[in-house]
């Protein structure tokens, strides 16, 4: 029964497991579902949550690829979010920025703001929404 709760992890002499980074891709990709947590995911493989944790910092790193989604096609991946308040514009600037607004798409859920939001309830905002995903 442990070999398919591990997906096929093997142990080694010193009882440690050794889990190939395919099935590792898997495993993190599977976090990045709705509704899925990473200590539920840990659970389900018998992980400790930590240890999927630096999995999913070397996902975010590029240093672990992760399989691509089986009805679209497409690798699932961390997106780098930047934020920083804008500086007051330039009268040059003004007209090419007007009428800007913020918008976050996480899944199904979207968050339209005006161009004014300061930067820190935007990282609320995304903040929140990833801890829902």
């Amino acid at each position: 029964m442990e070999f398919f709760r591990s997906g096929g992890a093997r142990s080694s002499a010193s009882s440690r497991r050794r889990w190939p980074d395919a099935l590792k891709g898997q495993i993190v990709a599977e976090t990045l579902e709705p509704g899925a947590t990473v200590r539920g995911v840990a659970e389900r493989y018998g992980l400790r949550a930590n240890r999927l944790s630096e999995w999913r910092r070397l996902a975010k790193d590029g240093k672990l690829v992760l399989p691509a989604d089986e009805q679209s096609g497409d690798e699932a991946m961390f997106a780098p979010l930047v934020v920083c308040d804008a500086e007051a514009p330039t009268p040059e600037a003004e007209g090419s920025a007007a009428g800007r607004d913020v918008r976050i798409a996480v899944g199904d859920v979207v968050i339209e703001l005006d161009a004014d939001t300061p930067a820190k309830r935007i990282a609320e905002l995304v903040r929140a929404i990833g801890a829902r995903a």
